[in-house]
């Protein structure tokens, strides 16, 4: 068989276990897997339409694959993507995205969780898979979904012992604010910047009172830094005060590796209304205020360049797939399409604009395939 690009993907997935029953295999999971992720980078968001793009494709699929019974169908996908085994599947992806990332001192690793709206039923609660995204990559590293009858706090440490996170500063949203969180990112050899509100009431109540306080005294233990932001009438300005002052804090030995507290006051006025709102942190990184906030300005990254990309570019949000373990699985599938698009640098357009090219153009799919 003739050597193709898609070969060197394929090289990290080969020790992924194929759960079907070897007389009932018409196709090879090397196939399915390549037909798929290919599908996906040219803009496919459904079993059907992997099959219909596999067909108006055959003929080229044929030059690199075995297809000895032509392309799957539907309900062959979902049948294999229901039965694979998500955590081995998962494995395989974490092991390709390091092979392409590219080390970064003090790279900003956010997690967050996004629900799959669509992936349940009418009696059943959306399922949810969190994801941590390589903000300086531009990658996904890896995504793991929220057990049932759970939440986020239980999915967080699993993710992070699967990562390699040392010298990163690894930022989450309040929900991830938890001490067994902290102390796992800690032994991974990272720091972390973690959003604090309501879910800790004490904590939340003290650091608000300590960092509002300090900052209408314009206190000097009190380290600041401003931004200002203007775009299309909207101005935006971002007051960020840290500090390593925690005497006053009394479960500061509760939190592993805590070095300071911080407070971000944004302000925005938009057509001539005016609001105002501040977040408070708490962080194992030593005082050095536009170093947190960097981390803390950058976690929204993960909205607007994972999430709305998923949705918009991967129809992730309208996705009806649910049997088994297949919505887990698609998630993973689209987080790694969104890797290789993200990758390559050849084209100089968005997701969607790369999409196309993709379906258009051969030899750029092929470059593609090959990262």
């Amino acid at each position: 068989m003739q050597m193709h690009p898609a070969s060197g993907l394929s090289e990290h997935f080969k020790s992924l276990p194929d759960p079907r029953v070897d007389r009932t295999k018409l196709h090879s999971l090397h196939d399915i897997l390549i037909i798929a992720i290919t599908a996906l980078l040219c803009g496919a968001e459904s079993f059907e339409d992997m099959e219909d793009f596999g067909a108006a494709k055959e003929d080229w699929f044929k030059t690199f694959l075995e297809l000895p019974n032509g392309i799957p169908s539907h309900d062959t996908f979902n049948r294999l993507f229901s039965a694979l085994d998500p955590q081995a599947f998962l494995d395989c992806f974490i092991a390709w995205t390091q092979s392409v990332r590219v080390a970064v001192s003090e790279e900003i690793v956010a997690m967050d969780g996004k629900a799959l709206r669509r992936a349940c039923g009418k009696a059943q609660t959306p399922r949810c898979v969190v994801s941590a995204w390589a903000a300086n990559n531009g990658l996904v590293l890896g995504q793991l979904k929220v057990a049932d009858k759970s939440n986020e706090i239980t999915a967080v440490p699993q993710l992070l012992r699967a990562l390699e996170l040392t010298g990163c500063i690894v930022t989450l949203d309040a929900m991830g604010c938890q001490k067994n969180i902290a102390k796992e990112i800690v032994e991974a050899d990272a720091d972390y910047v973690l959003a604090l509100k309501g879910n800790q009431p004490v904590t939340h109540q003290e650091v608000k009172s300590f960092l509002d306080e300090a900052a209408s005294r314009k206190s000097l233990r009190l380290a600041c830094h401003q931004t200002v932001e203007k775009d299309h009438g909207r101005i935006e300005t971002r007051c960020y005060w840290q500090t390593d002052d925690l005497d006053w804090f009394m479960d500061r030995d509760q939190w592993e590796g805590l070095r300071s507290v911080g407070m971000v006051e944004a302000t925005r006025e938009v057509d001539g209304q005016r609001t105002v709102e501040r977040r408070y942190y708490l962080s194992s990184l030593p005082t050095e205020v536009v170093r947190f906030a960097r981390a803390v300005r950058t976690h929204w990254a993960i909205e607007n360049q994972l999430h709305w990309v998923l949705d918009v570019s991967f129809g992730e949000d309208q996705s009806r797939v649910r049997t088994g373990h297949a919505a887990e699985n698609l998630a993973t599938l689209r987080r790694l399409a969104l890797n290789l698009l993200k990758k390559d640098t050849t084209k100089r357009r968005g997701i969607r604009g790369k999409q196309k090219n993709a379906g258009w153009n051969h030899a750029y799919l092929l470059t593609l395939l090959g990262l």
